[in-house]
């Protein structure tokens, strides 16, 4: 068997491990297995490229270079892995995002300066190549900013943004003409510059305007892109593997994006070219009311006597760290033959599954994570929904205010409920900064503090 005969088959194997651990990447409780299989894939796919580029056989440099370079990003990888608390998961799933923008990135400039273009076919890919890979870094980079609170804070206007937008990409598409026109001679040297910068800058201005609100949709996007990226980085290097792998990447993310803003009642359209952060509502209903307070002791006695409940986890639990303590609620609560559910709203938290994980990590039986759609026609029957940490995924303003930037959105409709309890530790607004009038209904009671101890000291009245 030949060494292009060899790779060939690993390319194939790596693929097939790619597809099955995207595929059960989709459900809580083959994720581990995705992720595996996935890591697998990749080790098979690096191990193909050695070979079929024949780095192996460059020498005792070659492969010391190799192996500082894995070393490097292993302890990087673990150190990181190690420290991220699950609350600064989506700004760190936004910055490995970006990431995998500028590794495509430097692949497609490595590639140009090598010399490896002889025809416009590969010309273009590679230019495309730059393009949505700088627009991944920049725009990772950013949301990564506007979500660890580091940078970018509050609601960021751009005049005539979407101009603005649209003559950068005019640029930078005009800079990939010239490099496919004349791919070695100066002027494609200047459409590569040209078409590098303005894509990079395009990344800034296109997620610098979109609110808080619209973060775990952008997530989903630039995931999107940056394996988009990867898949035309394949094209100029004549890699397999980083095509299909790309592929997969790329449309499972699209997907996903699409999903999301459907559970937005948003276009796709109106995520990129409008700011959905930027209006708040008037929540004329509740405005004048002032929210009604519950003693812990009270909250028990009530949670006592309820038949079914519901929890409505938020991102508030992830900064508290309270889903070990809603586990030990939970347990209480069926202890005491209530039937417990949990209504898990397809956005709530910072990222897609955010609130799945973090559940997960609590040892919460998956059976027991409904959607927002699952639980929505049963919330009349509801003894008790207890709202913890979450704001606009709550919020009724998206069923009844129709000047309201949520109207029309989705959520789940926990004011149905005979009694709402919220657990928060004021009365602050949500991430998308508009107010909620389901603080004031009259069937809505908060309990202020930090959730974890709130709920701790729920769990502590039925021990008594």
């Amino acid at each position: 068997m030949t060494t292009d005969y060899l790779c060939i088959i690993l390319y194939m194997v790596s693929c097939v491990f790619f597809i099955m651990g995207i595929k059960k990447l989709g459900k809580a409780d083959t994720a581990r297995k995705g992720n595996l299989f996935s890591s697998i894939g990749m080790a098979i796919a690096v191990i193909s490229v050695l070979i079929s580029q024949d780095v192996l056989g460059g020498g005792w440099l070659a492969y010391l270079l190799i192996i500082v370079a894995v070393a490097i990003g292993a302890v990087i990888g673990a150190i990181w892995s190690k420290k991220v608390q699950m609350t600064g998961m989506p700004e760190l799933v936004a910055l490995f995002n970006g990431f995998g923008g500028l590794s495509s990135l430097l692949v497609a400039l490595s590639q140009y300066i090598a010399g490896v273009t002889q025809d416009s076919f590969t010309a273009v890919t590679l230019g495309l190549t730059i393009a949505i890979g700088a627009v991944a870094f920049t725009g990772s980079v950013v949301a990564w900013g506007k979500l660890s609170g580091k940078m970018f804070k509050g609601q960021i206007r751009l005049p005539g943004k979407n101009i603005i937008n649209g003559i950068l990409c005019g640029i930078g598409l005009a800079g990939i003409v010239a490099y496919a026109i004349d791919y070695n001679g100066t002027i494609g040297f200047i459409g590569i510059i040209v078409t590098t910068v303005t894509f990079l800058v395009l990344g800034f201005t296109l997620v610098i305007t979109i609110g808080g609100g619209d973060m775990p949709v952008i997530i989903s996007f630039l995931n999107a892109l940056s394996g988009l990226a990867a898949a035309f980085a394949g094209f100029p290097i004549g890699n397999t593997v980083l095509i299909v792998s790309g592929c997969l990447v790329g449309t499972s993310g699209l997907i996903l994006t699409l999903i999301m803003c459907k559970a937005m009642n948003r276009t796709f359209y109106s995520l990129l070219f409008k700011s959905f952060g930027a209006k708040k509502s008037s929540a004329a209903a509740g405005e004048h009311k002032e929210p009604k307070s519950m003693s812990v002791e009270d909250a028990y006695l009530v949670l006592e006597a309820a038949k079914n409940v519901v929890i409505v986890p938020g991102y508030g639990m992830a900064v508290a760290q309270a889903q070990h303590a809603v586990k030990e609620l939970c347990d209480k609560l069926e202890d005491n033959g209530s039937e417990v559910n949990f209504a898990i709203h397809p956005v709530a938290g910072r990222m897609p599954g955010h609130m799945n994980v973090l559940l997960a990590e609590a040892n919460v039986p998956y059976e027991m994570l409904k959607t927002s759609d699952d639980m929505n026609p049963q919330m009349d029957n509801v003894d008790v929904a207890i709202v913890i940490g979450a704001n606009d995924v709550v919020n009724p303003s998206a069923v009844d205010d129709e000047s309201s930037p949520l109207y029309g959105m989705p959520i789940v409709e926990a004011f149905r409920a005979r009694t709402v309890f919220v657990l928060k530790r004021g009365k602050g607004t949500g991430f998308s900064g508009i107010e909620n009038p389901l603080f004031t209904n009259d069937n809505t009671v908060m309990i202020y503090g930090d959730a974890k101890q709130t709920v701790s000291s729920i769990v502590s009245e039925f021990d008594s």
